[in-house]
């Protein structure tokens, strides 16, 4: 009898290779259900698990049974009532269909059970950011490199058993053992051949003494032979491992947000939400991505994580002050051929009087040259104002650099965040 003991870390029933496969083979059903959750969730609870439900006859899928097999004689218990032949009246009851339940019974529709199971909080951020990336992201140089690669160096006599090469060692091995075995078997086979010369003598010719003595030379040299190691720790060879200054792919990510009066509640709520995927999407999938978290109304300032999100500002719109902070942000702390620069602004598109032209020179002549991708959201639900169309401008010089969408409302938040950063085909 065999005994198998199961000691995988997963809870009892919960294979985690059967349930990354029932994750894959109904990824659309639950793409689904995850883009309605985000849309309808507040900033708080974005990043929790959710619960997902499926049709259950989409799951479904035949099952073999072992039926009874051959004949069988079967005796069932009898009644009062009936008898053989006897036809069986319909049970009496409420409804139009003449059941029991209570209620009118319909000729449309469908039932439908669904198959309800949890994401965790892991396995729902996988699904939120499935074949997202930040574009045209580079390798750069850095004058300080911290970012280090182990790489290949020849070997060495010194190592860890982890390290070892097995084949340059046995072949060190081999090596060694030809080497101390050479002569020794060189004086093997002339003692061999010195007592086979003794041995054809004549037997009155024939010398005892020293045949004995060639035996016991023989015995002597197989035994030092024999003795030979199969393996020395001088035969040992090891991977030699340097660490070698690699390129960096550094990077840092702006996140400009209009806090003016013209940003109502829900405006700034919805910028806020945005942001907040951006961040988790940052934070989930890039460790060398610095956030740079900019206000502004008619000045800018740079904030904490904690201010940027919960913070309530008012006041007049002057959006140049904020890409203005930005520039100077980046030259004070973040050169262009050491750093992968992007910004991500949200907005109204409300702004002062001529400050939109302003705002389209800067990026022409100053930020966009050095930026990896800027986008620019607007979110209003009425017809584009000064911003949105020197944008345009903009948009037009640099059209794979920059990028420009529309919020209207809550649900478009996770659609349009997904098109912007989705993965590019030619990158």
């Amino acid at each position: 009898m065999s005994y198998f003991i199961d000691r995988r870390p997963n809870a009892r029933h919960k294979s985690e290779v059967n349930r990354q496969r029932f994750l894959d083979r109904y990824r659309t059903h639950i793409k689904r259900s995850v883009e309605e959750a985000v849309n309808r969730r507040s900033i708080t609870d974005m990043e929790r698990g959710e619960k997902v439900s499926i049709p259950a006859r989409d799951i479904s899928e035949p099952v073999f049974q072992h039926g009874p097999g051959g004949r069988r004689n079967v005796v069932s218990p009898g009644n009062k009532e009936f008898v053989e032949g006897d036809r069986l009246k319909r049970p009496s009851g409420g409804g139009g269909g003449g059941g029991s339940g209570e209620g009118g019974a319909s000729n449309q529709g469908e039932g439908m059970d669904e198959f309800a199971f949890s994401l965790s909080r892991e396995e729902f951020l996988d699904f939120v950011f499935d074949g997202l990336e930040l574009p045209h992201l580079e390798r750069k140089q850095h004058k300080d490199l911290e970012e280090v690669r182990p790489v290949r160096a020849g070997l060495t006599r010194e190592g860890v058993p982890a390290r070892i090469n097995i084949v340059r060692s046995m072949r060190e091995a081999q090596a060694r053992r030809i080497a101390m075995r050479a002569p020794l078997r060189r004086a093997l086979r002339a003692a061999e051949q010195a007592l086979a010369t003794e041995e054809r003598k004549d037997p009155v010719l024939r010398n005892p003494a020293r045949i004995q003595e060639l035996k016991a030379e023989i015995e002597r040299l197989e035994q030092r032979i024999e003795a030979v190691p199969f393996i020395d720790t001088f035969d040992l060879r090891y991977n030699n491992l340097i660490d070698q200054p690699q390129p960096s792919n550094k990077a840092v990510m702006f996140c400009v947000m209009d806090v003016s009066g013209s940003m109502t509640q829900a405006h700034k709520d919805i910028a806020k939400r945005f942001f907040l995927l951006l961040y988790l999407f940052l934070e989930r999938n890039y460790e060398k991505v610095e956030l740079v978290f900019v206000r502004h109304h008619t000045a800018a300032k740079e904030v904490d994580e904690e201010e940027f999100f919960y913070s309530r500002e008012t006041g007049g719109t002057i959006v140049s002050s904020a890409l203005t902070l930005v520039d100077e942000i980046i030259r004070a702390r973040y050169p262009a051929n050491q750093w992968n620069l992007y910004v991500a602004q949200a907005s109204d598109g409300d702004n002062w009087d001529d400050d939109s032209t302003t705002c389209r020179q800067l990026l022409v002549k100053s930020l966009m040259p050095r930026l990896q991708y800027f986008t620019y959201v607007e979110i209003t639900p009425h017809a584009h104002q000064a911003l949105w169309e020197e944008y345009e401008s903009v948009q037009a010089s640099f059209p794979e650099r920059f990028a420009m969408r529309q919020i209207v409302e809550g649900g478009d938040i996770y659609p349009v965040f997904r098109e912007l950063f989705r993965r590019r085909a030619t990158q």
